[in-house]
């Protein structure tokens, strides 16, 4: 047997462009990810937070998921954290480790797949999204494909490839297990509206032709249940699958708020590229990265082994997801062990017909009537203002305003959202700053309560008249007026 032959296989110098997307697009969305928990993380679920992790560690002394928190948690360690994952993060997109040995960047990537399995570990609802595990599982994966002194490794490509596949396929089959609007095509006629957080352009999308909506789902069916079987397939077809992935990703982008899910897929995508297709869509990138940069490659046996290591390991890990694939009672967004690797992903099994919007209000009034001067807070993505176009924050990602999505699709009385009340009848200033408007400057209202409202885009024209790019029917007063005296689970 050709032994040299037989190990060269596992080597991919035609793939350079793609461990470069790779490497540094992750690192990129980590640097995101760190900087939205520096941000919010302190007032949502810090000391004096909505939900403190001091209290949740104590009420789960045997925290069997890992975190730096278990032992001890403040905002000063917290913010300790999220600075050291941005300068990591910042120094991967450089491509600065990338220079060493490839032992380097694997330490870095697990360095960051470490620290923001802490943050998410303890950040209970505000981190319970599917693009947290998918970050934590792509951080780790990537960690893997080595240095510029190293061939891109074959094998932890295909499994960022198959982590691709496991998106774009249990997606499909969430949906087509799902509401009966995915199998009739009419999904598209609600989600633009419907969805967690519009986007500029979400408006435009939903007014399109009813006929062009059941082509952008008979689209997504096809991107998502057909196309991710030819990320294996030989090149250039390969590339092709990877291209329609990124298309259909950048028509989400274009479309919604999503924080870093769709960032994270086109990114992930690009493991199915090859050099010689990137070069012939862009021909100043390099045909041959290694001739271009004057760096001779070899890769060391001892990283062979390490590379090997871990594809056997997601190789056993895949069992689950695989099994959930198949399943009639398939999970979604869910992970099979304590270290989020190789999970299950999906999303928009049935979509919302009506979009239901909680309003909070306050008052300086003395007496909380209808005749008193009741005054409604901005939240930056969440609709409100009839007027506003909607802003586009992805892939940052507003964890207040996604929350504030899911209260009248659950309960609006939720733990979190009457100590948010509370927090807001103190004119608590970190809270307050997670908000684009307080109407009253700072000062301390004296009653608050949350309305319910019925939104709908309006018609082009309905805009033309009105200027209003949302249509809002007041619905009930979902929670009637607190003040701090009366407010439920006041800490004192």
């Amino acid at each position: 047997m050709d032994w040299a032959a037989w190990l060269d296989w596992f080597n991919a110098p035609d793939y350079e462009f793609a461990r470069q997307v790779l490497q540094r697009g992750v690192a990129a969305l980590f640097f995101v990810a760190f900087l939205s928990s520096l941000n919010q993380f302190p007032a949502l679920l810090g000391e004096r937070g909505l939900l403190p992790v001091p209290d949740y560690l104590e009420a789960f002394t045997r925290l069997r998921r890992p975190t730096l928190f278990r032992w001890r948690y403040s905002d000063r360690l917290l913010r300790a954290v999220c600075a050291l994952g941005m300068a990591i993060s910042a120094l991967l997109v450089a491509g600065l480790p990338q220079l060493g040995p490839p032992w380097l960047p694997l330490i870095a990537f697990l360095a960051l797949w470490l620290l923001y399995m802490s943050i998410v570990n303890v950040g209970q609802t505000f981190y319970g999204f599917g693009w947290e595990m998918l970050l934590l599982e792509a951080g780790f994966t990537v960690a893997f494909l080595g240095s510029n002194q190293t061939d891109p490794p074959r094998t932890i490509l295909l499994l960022v490839a198959w982590l691709v596949f496991r998106l774009e396929f249990g997606a499909g089959m969430i949906k087509i297990r799902g509401g009966r609007e995915w199998r009739d095509l009419t999904a598209l006629y609600y989600h633009h509206e419907t969805q967690p957080m519009p986007g500029p352009l979400s408006r435009q999308a939903h007014l399109l032709p009813k006929p062009l909506h059941r082509m952008e789902v008979l689209g997504n069916h096809f991107a998502q249940l057909v196309v991710p079987f030819f990320l294996f397939a030989p090149q250039p077809i390969a590339s092709v699958a990877a291209g329609i992935i990124i298309f259909t990703q950048l028509w989400l982008v274009a479309t919604g708020n999503f924080a870093w899910l769709n960032w994270i897929a086109i990114v992930l995508a690009f493991a199915a590229v090859s050099d010689p297709v990137a070069h012939a869509v862009l021909p100043v990138l390099p045909l041959d990265w290694h001739a271009a940069g004057g760096i001779e490659q070899q890769t060391p046996l001892w990283w062979l082994a390490i590379t090997l290591a871990a594809t056997v390991l997601l190789v056993v890990l895949s069992y689950w997801p695989i099994r959930n694939l198949f399943s009639h009672h398939q999970l979604m967004n869910a992970s099979f062990n304590r270290w989020q690797l190789v999970n299950t992903y999906g999303a928009f099994g049935t979509v919302t017909k009506q979009r239901i919007e909680v309003a909070v209000e306050g008052t300086l009034d003395e007496e909380p009537d209808d005749a008193a001067d009741w005054r409604e807070y901005g939240f930056k993505g969440k609709p409100g203002d009839v007027r506003r176009l909607p802003r586009q924050y992805a892939p940052y990602h507003l964890r207040l305003d996604w929350l504030m999505w899911f209260l009248p699709l659950r309960t609006v009385h939720e733990e979190w959202f009457y100590a948010f009340l509370a927090k807001l009848l103190e004119a608590d200033r970190t809270m307050l700053r997670l908000l684009r408007h307080d109407p009253f400057d700072g000062e301390r209202p004296r009653w608050v309560r949350a309305r319910t409202y019925l939104y709908r885009f309006s018609s082009r024209a309905e805009f033309r008249e009105t200027g209003q790019r949302w249509i809002r029917t007041p619905l009930y007063e979902a929670i009637p007026p607190l003040s701090l005296r009366h407010a439920p689970g006041r800490r004192q």
